[in-house]
Order: C-alpha cells, then structure tokens, then sequence
C-alpha cells in the first residue's frame, strides 16, 4: 500500500469520521499522539487499535514524544518525571551506576508504549545544552559536553533497538545554539562551520535510527536564506553527507512559526529540500484532510526504509 509522506495527528480520544476517512482512504505515513489523545491505558489502546483498523496497516508508525520531564505526552497514565539531563549529570559523576539505572528506565517505558501499541519514540534529543541554549532545549539535553551527549544517546538507541521500538534523533543537525524556540520564531545560528561539525553536528554522526528530525533553524553561514527543514543544501552536504544519515528524515511540526508559508507550501518546500516525510501535528481534522489530498506519495526511498522499518518490527 502507497503512503502519503505525512505524519498527522489526531484531535481527541477516539478517531472522528474525518480522521477515519484520512486513515481508510488518504493512507498517511504514520499518526502521532499527544496529551490530548489519552486518559487511560484502555483507552490508549483502543485508541491505537482502531488508527490501525482504520488504515488496515498493523504496523502502521504510531509515535509519541515520550522524553520524560515536560516532554511527557504519557502524563496521565504514568509519573515520568525523568529527563535526559538527569542521566547525563548522574553519568557525569557515576558512569556504570548512570548507565545500569537508565537502562532499566528505558525498558519500563518501552514496556509501556510497547503495550499501548506505539511503535517509534521521538528520542533521543541530540542537541547540546549551551548558557544561551533557548529553554525550549534545556533539560531534554543530556549536557553541556558533547561526548556525554553522544555516548547516552548510543544507549537510548541500543536499547530501543534491542526492544523492538523505532527511534527518531532530533533536532538534526543540532539545535543547542539557538536562542529562539522554533514553536514560536526561526532560530538564526552564526556559528562557523568548522566548529558545528566539530561539536553540534558530531553528536548525530554514526547514530543507529531508522528516523531523524530536522530542527527549523536557520544555520546562516551555510545556506543565509532557508532554515534546514527547506535547505537543500544542508540536508545533502551536511545532514545526507557529512553526518552521514541513512534513514528516513522527518521535518519537524510544519504548523510551527519558524516556518513563514502556508502549511501546503510549509510542506512541499519540506519535501523538494530532501525531507522524506512532513509532521503535521495540529488537532485539526479538516486541515489534516485537506493537506493529505494536495500531498505526494513517498518515494521509492523512503518506501524501501519503511519495509526495512517493518521487518524491524517483527
């Protein structure tokens, strides 16, 4: 079955008669979940159950952003308070003990959405942590030191490897330096080159996940006039080239204000850049509806690294 290279989102606890159409007939990538869509572990996997009857995909990408701390869209059914800084500055002082006790925290979550029938989490975050880092980073940063940064992050994705459950690194290539929130305006980032793939873009090298997610920022001594998520020239030269990244590229939230366009152009200029699918995350049914329609098919690709992603699955 051809899939439409979009991730949307779902307005309530259970699917609407557009949202099922979308599922049954418009056949998106993949649906993300949120806060809004949970009250209860019943509910969740009813929930689940029926996007996947509905689009007649059992392994259908269902993904939620289950970081811990603020970023826990699981909040009503379970207390995950943990961030990923909390590991980092344990791993700091206690490498072993850090390590042993993040591991058994990663398998309690996985655990958990595993049985609600999510099948990728959106982690780890990659991006460093820095004085002026935008609070929109903060404590989802493991640290200040890239080599921490990079060392947990292997973790989180062996572990969410050996469980069965798809990874998404983001912000790729690094959102650590912005001062702006990209929910809210386009981070400008000045910083030479020679030091971004030293520091910021090396903590994404060599990552083992099937997906990354594109940060909307805009690197001004790479491309001065378009944020990564538009950038041909970033994501071929530096995200495709020199990090090396071999899977599906997901851009970030095209409803965020960083990206000046309509939400159809948000999204194509995604696509045409080298993204291999778009993230629509709005609760808005009829918007979702109307974008799936004016969308194109994924790409030979992106079809090819989903079968692998499926067979994963197994």
């Amino acid at each position: 079955m051809k899939k439409k290279a979009l991730i949307i989102g779902i307005k309530g606890k259970i699917l609407n008669k557009i949202e099922k159409q979308i599922l049954s007939k418009e056949n998106p990538w993949g649906v993300i979940l949120f806060e809004r869509n949970f009250d209860s572990f019943s509910q969740a996997k009813k929930l689940t159950e029926s996007i996947r009857k509905n689009s007649r995909d059992k392994n259908l990408p269902i993904l939620i952003d289950e970081e811990g701390g603020r970023v826990s869209r699981l909040n009503k059914l379970i207390c995950n308070q943990i961030t990923q800084k909390y590991f980092g500055d344990f791993y700091n002082t206690n490498h072993k003990l850090a390590k042993k006790l993040m591991i058994n925290y990663l398998k309690s979550v996985i655990k958990i959405i595993k049985k609600l029938g999510i099948n990728i989490n959106t982690v780890p975050v990659l991006d460093i942590l820095y004085k002026n880092s935008s609070n929109v980073i903060g404590n989802r940063s493991f640290s200040n030191n890239k080599v921490i940064v990079s060392e947990l992050g292997n973790i989180y994705l062996d572990v969410y490897k050996k469980l069965k459950i798809g990874t998404v690194i983001k912000h790729i290539p690094g959102h650590g330096l912005a001062k702006n929130d990209s929910h809210k305006k386009l981070p400008v980032i000045k910083e030479k080159i020679s030091y971004l793939l030293k520091n910021d873009f090396a903590c994404f090298k060599g990552k083992d996940s099937f997906f990354a997610m594109t940060g909307h920022l805009l690197f001004y001594n790479l491309d001065d006039k378009y944020c990564v998520t538009h950038s041909k020239k970033i994501i071929k030269e530096i995200i495709r080239n020199k990090i090396g990244f071999k899977g599906i590229l997901i851009s970030d939230d095209i409803s965020m204000r960083a990206l000046k366009f309509d939400l159809f152009n948000n999204a194509i200029k995604s696509l045409n850049a080298g993204c291999n699918i778009v993230l629509y995350c709005e609760p808005k049914p009829k918007k979702s509806l109307s974008l799936i329609k004016k969308i194109p098919y994924i790409d030979n690709f992106t079809q090819k690294k989903t079968s692998q992603f499926y067979k994963f699955l197994r």
